[in-house]
C-alpha cells in the first residue's frame, strides 16, 4: 500500500502498543488507564463522507480500533448536542470528544451543560460599537429555521447546532476592513474570531490541538494519531505523534506541511472515510502487536 511508507518506529513502537490490553469502547474503568495509542478524528470529509455523511466505508477500520481497545476521539466543529448522536451510533461509550473546533470537550453522561463561555461571547458582542455588532449575525441571532436554511441541515439538526456552549459561528455582512475592526475589537475583549468556510466563528481561542493535548494527558497516551482534511485541522495534525491528511476533493485542503518528508505527517490516496480506513489500517498494521 502506497500510504504505508516511511513509518518511523520511534514515534509509536510496537513494544509500547503491545502493552495496551484490548478494551471495549465505553469501559468506564479503562478510561483512566495508561493508553498506548489514542486516535483523534475530524468528522465531515474525514470519517464522514462529504456528501452522504456516512462512515460505512470506514467500518472495517472502526471495528479494528474497537477490537484492540484503542480510543477514538471525535474532533469537530459540531456542538455536543450534534456529536452525541454520532457518538452513540459509533458506540464510543465514555470516551470524550472535542467539540466546537476545540472550544469545548463533550463528556458522555455529563448532565451539567455549562454555557458560561458562550454567554460571555454573546455579552462581548453586545459591548461592540453598534455598527460592528450590526454587521455580524450569529447563530444566537437566528432561528432554527434560518440556520437550517443557510447550512442545508434538517431542522432537528439545525436545532442541535444552535445548542452552543463554547463558540458562536455567524455571518459577516460588512466590508473586509470592517471585519478587521470587528476582530480587533473582540480581541480586546478576549474573544478570537476565525474564518472557516462561510462562517466567522467566535471563541475564547482554544483549538482542536488544545483538545488533543488535554485528552491525551487525561488518558496518559504514549502515542497519538490524528486525521483531518481541512485547514482548521492543521494544528491538531501537527500536535499528534502521527498526523494523517485525508485527501480533500471538495475544498482547499491542506498545503504541504513540515513533517511529511519524515513520515510524521502523511496523506491518503483516497478521500473521506475510504481514505480514513486506508490510513488507520495501515498504521495499525505497522505497529501491530
Amino acid at each position: 500500500m502506497i500510504f504505508a511508507q516511511n513509518f518511523d518506529p520511534r514515534i509509536c513502537s510496537a513494544g509500547q502498543f503491545s502493552r495496551c490490553p484490548p478494551q471495549r469502547y465505553g469501559d468506564e474503568k479503562s478510561a483512566h488507564r495508561v493508553t498506548e495509542l489514542v486516535v483523534f478524528s475530524d468528522l465531515d470529509g474525514t470519517l464522514l463522507d462529504h456528501e452522504t455523511y456516512s462512515y460505512a466505508p470506514a467500518q472495517t477500520a472502526l471495528d479494528a480500533l474497537a477490537a484492540r481497545g484503542i480510543p477514538l476521539i471525535l474532533a469537530t466543529s459540531k456542538t455536543a448536542a450534534e456529536v452525541a448522536v454520532l457518538h452513540k451510533a459509533l458506540n464510543l461509550g465514555h470516551w470524550p470528544a472535542i467539540v466546537e473546533n476545540g472550544a469545548g470537550i463533550y463528556r458522555p453522561g455529563d448532565k451539567d451543560a455549562d454555557d458560561a463561555a458562550y454567554t460571555a461571547i454573546r455579552a462581548a458582542l453586545d459591548r461592540l460599537p453598534a455598527e460592528l455588532r450590526a454587521a455580524f449575525t450569529g447563530f444566537g441571532d437566528m432561528t432554527d429555521a434560518k440556520v437550517a436554511q443557510i447550512t442545508g441541515l434538517p431542522l432537528a439538526s439545525a436545532q442541535r447546532a444552535r445548542q452552543r456552549q463554547h463558540s458562536e459561528p455567524g455571518l459577516w455582512h460588512g466590508s473586509d476592513p470592517g471585519r478587521a475592526s470587528f476582530q480587533h475589537a473582540l480581541a480586546g475583549l478576549g474573544i478570537q474570531a476565525r474564518s472557516g468556510g462561510r462562517f466567522l466563528t467566535l471563541s475564547h481561542g482554544r483549538t482542536k490541538a488544545d483538545g488533543l493535548r488535554q485528552i491525551a494527558d487525561e488518558l496518559d497516551a504514549r502515542c497519538t494519531l490524528a486525521l483531518g482534511d481541512a485547514p482548521n485541522d492543521t494544528d491538531m495534525l501537527q500536535a499528534a505523534s502521527i498526523g494523517v491528511i485525508v485527501r480533500n476533493d471538495h475544498g482547499p485542503g491542506i498545503p504541504k506541511l513540515p513533517g511529511e518528508a519524515q513520515g510524521t505527517l502523511r496523506r491518503t490516496t483516497h478521500p473521506g472515510p475510504t481514505g480514513w480506513a486506508e490510513a488507520v489500517l495501515a498504521i495499525l498494521n505497522e505497529i501491530k502487536d
